[in-house]
């Protein structure tokens, strides 16, 4: 067994199968780690994590070797001007009126579309029939891609997921993502070289188009935009949708409630980002040696942000391990902003920009499959696992449903 003092190692089967007991551990009597695989200090107190994420000091530069070889430079490596200018190109597309007005139609299509290929089964499994497919097939549609092409974009993204959560360092797996990006920028490169000159309405056109104090992006900054948004959008949405389905599975009078209110929705989705967050872990780099709870992080080290453990402290959050779409310490109004209690966007100047984006897929994600399986349960005998560490989510998640056929009444 292990001890109270000594929590597994991050990269270790153990941690692997039961993060939450590790950062119990973590949280009472580690609060600060230094890893030697991964180089870095390990941090899981929320106020610590939070510190992270909204202080200055706290910077991104460890991202020009953890994300720009399979991305590109992104906005997430920027700081100060150019960082401001960089989000104010691409923030527009994302805001809620645009998304509403542009977008939802997008969404609510490639909801129904998946759903349809399963409505009249009585079975399905949320993560490979619909969860890891919607928010890529909604991504390559919002930036008026082929749609041929879905299976393609699922490919990269996967390998793209893999890189970035490639901690025990996989020769393999970073040669993938390194193909990756050169794949995805052959791709790319062209049609937006003709989308500058056939401007249309749609994301890809919109980030061609747009100009802030003089400044555009370049064909190579749309591109790697289009990267970060296939990871960023597409883990994230893939594993909320999946996290929440399960959550409420696993607490029926929640699920009860949310099925009879489709308005408790995004409460089920705030506590779904805190109680079981798609993404687990985020680096930062300080510019100068900080104090943190336990000890000192010396300037220019890497700094492992567990947002898994902050969103379980119990000196944050009341009863931190119950899943509870009630309680009463997590502010639906600001849950999606930058202003969240739950450190799941990570707080701060790099607040997560496709916020409402993923807010409202999972939102028409959940409110379609509540509509298409009102009696959804869990496939008997099926156990649910959780997997990842840099990310996680259900592996896969069966369920049963009684289908419309069956659900009408002899006229």
């Amino acid at each position: 067994m292990t001890a109270a003092s000594e929590p597994p190692d991050i990269l270790s089967a153990e941690f692997a199968a039961d993060p939450y007991s590790a950062y119990r551990v973590m949280l009472d009597s580690s609060p600060l780690l230094w890893h030697e695989p991964t180089q870095s200090y390990i941090v899981c107190r929320y106020e610590d994590v939070a510190r992270a994420f909204k202080e200055p000091v706290f910077t991104t530069d460890n991202y020009s070797w953890q994300l720009e070889p399979v991305h590109g430079r992104t906005i997430l490596q920027m700081s100060g001007r150019e960082h401001s200018v960089r989000r104010a190109l691409v923030a527009p597309a994302f805001r809620g009126q645009e998304l509403r007005q542009k977008f939802l139609p997008v969404i609510e299509r490639n909801a129904r579309e998946l759903i349809d290929a399963f409505r009249d089964t009585g079975s399905a499994d949320i993560v490979h029939d619909f969860a890891r497919h919607f928010p890529i097939r909604v991504i390559v549609d919002m930036l008026g891609l082929d749609r041929a092409d879905h299976d393609r974009f699922q490919r990269w993204y996967t390998s793209i997921i893999a890189f970035l959560g490639n901690l025990s360092q996989d020769p393999e797996v970073a040669a993938a993502g390194l193909r990756t990006r050169e794949e995805l920028s052959e791709y790319l490169i062209p049609i937006i070289e003709q989308r500058r000159h056939d401007l249309g309405d749609d994301l890809l056109s919109q980030l061609c188009a747009a100009e802030v104090d003089g400044t555009r992006m370049s064909d190579e900054d749309i591109k790697a935009f289009v990267s970060l948004l296939l990871a960023a959008g597409g883990e994230t949405t893939d594993k909320a949708i999946a996290g929440i389905v399960k959550n409420l599975l696993e607490h029926p009078e929640q699920l009860r409630a949310v099925r009879e209110d489709r308005g408790l929705i995004p409460r089920a989705f705030a506590e779904t980002l805190r109680y079981s967050p798609p993404v687990h872990m985020i680096m930062r780099q300080p510019a100068e040696d900080v104090r943190l709870s336990g000890g000192v992080v010396p300037a220019a080290s890497t700094l492992t942000c567990l947002i898994g453990a902050a969103n379980r402290d119990p000196a944050r959050f009341a009863h931190p391990d119950r899943f509870d779409i009630f309680r009463d310490d997590l502010p639906t109004d600001t849950a999606f902003t930058a202003a969240a209690q739950h450190v799941s966007f990570a707080p701060g100047r790099h607040f997560c920009v496709g916020a409402l984006l993923a807010k409202a897929e999972v939102e028409v994600g959940l409110d379609q499959l509540l509509d298409a399986m009102p009696d959804m349960r869990q496939a008997e005998g099926a156990a649910v696992v959780e997997e990842g560490v840099f990310t996680r989510g259900p592996a896969a998640l069966p369920v049963r449903f009684t289908p419309p056929r069956a659900r009408r009444t002899p006229g």
